[in-house]
């Protein structure tokens, strides 16, 4: 089966033509209405003000009234991936984008389905910033179906937009629904790690961090010296924006001429972030498991102890805990712990009189939330590659639905 079949099933035997964007006859271009409006300038509204790529800000007032579709002329984020946007009702629209639309003989969500396909970089000029003006706007070539027969050619086109339309759809209520699941998860996880470290009067002893081990301040890299091939380092960005509760692998490098001059932590330590925008950044830690050292930036520390380090590092991200450490974060430009700061910081201590207990209380702790860490973690790398899967699904049947014969291809 040709991969014309689906299409020639759907034509039912009806040609196609195709016209330029020019063609008044069939399209309309709505370019006269724009208006460029500083953002200090806006005024506040609920209108949505459209620039090249998508929703900037909301306005009062309005340059455009109905159904089109908004093709950047320039600032695309991605040339391969050209800028379409569709937009409805009433909005605003900046001397970014062109406004099109179709007339009546042209359904105007067909047009937006069929320009998302289009390979815009033939008709672009400007280098670097690169730019579809109107001349070239107007040379882009649309399928239209069955132009002899307005009626017919309509009901193709919206037997197209029906089905992307019903891909959209599920796309977007699979997203809802696995964003609704994934956030359901967390709060359990949320609670139920809370509820497993929030213990009774006299099963545990609140410890200064001072009092159950020792601080190692890291020493200053930079983004400079990160290399592809050196020396395992955590800086302490990091540990809130790419790491869990524990890690055996360092995700960052530096040049190896550097190992005299760092600072490492060792097996079983646990590494705190010192500085960070929010009171939750700051001491968010990440127990380092991995089999050698690793070398810790000097807005961090890395805490050596003889407890369940993943314990540790799970206290710390509880509701009780971000309260403790609040009591000591010093406040600027940044929030920031210093070592005399954070040695002050209480964290329970379970059966403390019995070391060999407290450690499989420790331990138990750790496997429960372990579980239910994993669950999570599972939702949300799922749900990415769930989304992915569904929106290579649509761009099948779009290409599928949109790739009308040529008109060198119908006669072969």
């Amino acid at each position: 089966m040709s991969h014309f079949s689906f299409m020639e099933k759907l034509l039912d035997g009806v040609g196609v033509e195709w016209k330029a964007l020019g063609d008044e006859g069939l399209f309309e271009i709505s370019n006269s209405g724009r208006k460029p409006v500083k953002a200090s300038l806006r005024a506040p509204g609920k209108t949505p003000y459209y620039g090249a790529n998508n929703i900037q800000d909301y306005v009062e007032g309005h340059t455009h009234d109905g159904e089109f579709v908004l093709i950047a002329e320039d600032g695309s984020a991605n040339l391969e991936n050209y800028s379409i946007q569709y937009a409805t009702g009433k909005f605003w629209a900046n001397n970014h984008v062109h406004v099109v639309r179709g007339k009546p003989e042209l359904n105007t969500r067909f047009l937006y389905h069929y320009l998302c396909i289009v390979n815009f970089i033939p008709f672009l000029s400007g280098g670097d910033r690169a730019k579809l003006t109107k001349g070239k706007l107007i040379e882009i070539p649309v399928p239209i179906p069955c132009p002899e027969n307005p009626k017919k050619s309509l009901a193709i086109q919206a037997e197209i937009v029906r089905i992307l339309d019903a891909f959209t759809e599920l796309t977007a209520e699979l997203t809802a629904e696995l964003t609704a699941e994934l956030n359901t998860r967390k709060k359990q996880y949320n609670y139920y790690r809370d509820q497993l470290l929030r213990f009774e009067e006299g099963e545990v002893e609140w410890k200064a961090l001072g009092e159950l081990g020792e601080f190692i301040r890291g020493k200053r890299f930079t983004k400079a010296d990160y290399v592809e091939d050196g020396i395992n380092v955590i800086h302490y960005g990091e540990i809130y924006t790419r790491y869990g509760v524990s890690t055996t692998r360092a995700l960052s490098q530096v040049r190896s001429d550097m190992a005299g001059a760092l600072r490492y932590a060792e097996p079983g330590d646990v590494v705190m972030a010192g500085v960070g925008e929010t009171v939750e950044e700051v001491g968010k830690a990440v127990a380092w498991l991995g089999n050698g050292k690793v070398a810790i930036h000097d807005d961090s520390y890395a805490f050596r102890h003889s407890m369940n380090p993943k314990f540790i590092s799970y206290v710390m991200q509880t509701a009780a805990f971000i309260d403790e450490k609040a009591k000591h974060v010093s406040r600027g430009k940044v929030n920031r712990l210093l070592i005399h700061g954070i040695a002050k910081v209480r964290i329970p201590i379970p059966y403390p009189n019995d070391p060999e207990k407290s450690l499989a209380e420790q331990a138990r702790i750790v496997n429960i939330l372990d579980k239910f860490d994993t669950l999570t973690n599972s939702i949300t790398e799922g749900l990415p590659r769930e989304i992915a899967l569904r929106q290579k699904q649509y761009e099948y049947y779009r290409d599928l639905l949109l790739s009308f014969p040529k008109p060198q291809e119908v006669a072969a």
